[in-house]
């Protein structure tokens, strides 16, 4: 089978972004498929090219990057354009290159566009992908508040919806939202994985001791900072530290629109401690010595039905997780005791999950344990790569 997929974000473990695309591509096309991947240049990816259009061969993926620059950290108007511009470029992929089955991979929906005038003009097969509701989320967090825009592109959801031919989510939540907003399509749940091999690292590598000797006793938030990450919290936590005078520091790894905000303040501030963006092989050394993982966003109910890579990637690394949505997370690492949720803007609980953590071994162990053996048996790369394709051999 050919398969053509629509993905501006695409990075490999060398970046310090989701590798679900690579991940899933690799293992197609180790089972005998040919895959292309259309993507961009994400900030947080190690994909980057001198030429407007490059063609590459990664692990036997066909990757044709596209030098469009994507960022969260660029204004709205920018991050429109970007979009936009590579939606334009993708339908001429989708129009003329020669494939069996085409994926989209969305937010934004503009990625919809070249998939709807393949299955429209062409024919094809279309998945759409759904890596997070859209326009829910930028309409609920206000960043489109034009009415008429607004209600546009919910029409527009709705069409996208009903003219794939499957809509795959990656969470229980969106699958029930996306249900209710196109009855009868057939939606799948394939959620963010993790890289059992890279993350099950050894409890005795030199590289563990390395990061345990320089920050002690640490909880570590791993992502993009930034507001919708409730990232302020961070701060908020570490001056909570500093109150109660508890020596436990605040690991910030990432990039994003508060990055540099929090860099300042942690000069006032020696136990937030706020580094660059690290390749998954780095990651998972400052993840696998941390008290907790720590899973934080605004209080939005649209955001409960999040899929966060760094959820999965840390109950590989067997390392508890505490988080703040009141979704499916919440319900999953209840059943299986592998952290906690708390309140989105409640430090005081935070920092008491935290210290109880920390002072608790048998019980930090224990959740630790659980959560490697839940991401074991539901969120393996190969797994999960596995059934995504035989819903599109089933097509």
């Amino acid at each position: 089978m050919k398969i053509l997929y629509l993905y501006q974000y695409f990075t490999t473990p060398a970046g310090s972004y989701s590798t679900r695309v690579y991940e899933f591509t690799k293992r197609w096309v180790e089972q005998g498929h040919k895959v292309t991947v259309v993507t961009g240049m994400y900030y947080k990816s190690d994909i980057r090219t001198k030429k407007f259009i490059e063609q590459r061969t990664i692990d036997g993926i066909n990757v044709i990057i596209v030098r469009v620059l994507f960022s969260n950290k660029n204004p709205v108007w920018k991050r429109i354009y970007s979009f936009i511009l590579f939606s334009l470029i993708a339908t001429y992929y989708s129009l003329f290159s020669r494939y069996n089955l085409l994926i989209a991979s969305s937010g934004p929906l503009t990625i919809a566009i070249p998939a709807l005038l393949a299955r429209w003009l062409r024919g094809k097969k279309m998945v759409m992908e759904i890596r997070d509701l859209w326009p829910d989320a930028p309409v609920k967090l206000g960043i489109i508040r034009n009415k008429f825009l607004i209600s546009l592109l919910y029409k527009f959801e709705k069409l996208v919806y009903c003219n794939a031919s499957m809509v795959v989510a990656l969470s229980p939540g969106m699958q029930k939202e996306i249900k209710v907003k196109c009855p009868g399509k057939k939606v799948v749940t394939v959620t963010n994985s993790a890289n059992l091999d890279l993350f099950s690292v050894d409890s005795e590598n030199p590289g563990l001791k390395t990061y345990k000797k320089a920050y002690g006793d640490y909880v570590i938030y791993a992502g993009n900072i930034g507001e919708v990450n409730n990232s302020m919290l961070l701060y908020e936590l570490a001056e909570e530290f500093k109150r109660r005078n508890l020596n436990i520091s605040v690991l910030v790894v990432g990039n994003g629109q508060l990055k540099d905000k929090l860099s300042e303040l942690s000069k006032q501030n020696e136990l937030l401690k706020v580094l660059d963006a690290v390749p998954k092989t780095e990651l998972v050394k400052l993840l696998k010595p941390a008290i907790s993982s720590l899973i934080l966003l605004k209080d939005l109910p649209v955001l409960d039905t999040s899929s966060p890579n760094k959820l999965f990637e840390s109950m590989a690394a067997g390392v508890p997780v505490i988080q703040t949505t009141q979704g499916w997370i919440k319900t999953m690492l209840s059943d299986i005791n592998a952290g906690f949720t708390i309140r989105p803007n409640d430090v005081i609980d935070l920092a008491e999950k935290i210290v109880l953590l920390r002072d608790n071994d048998q019980l930090r162990n224990k959740m630790g344990e659980n959560a490697k053996k839940y991401a074991s048996e539901h969120f393996d790369k190969n797994k999960l790569a596995d059934k995504y394709l035989e819903e599109i051999e089933n097509l």
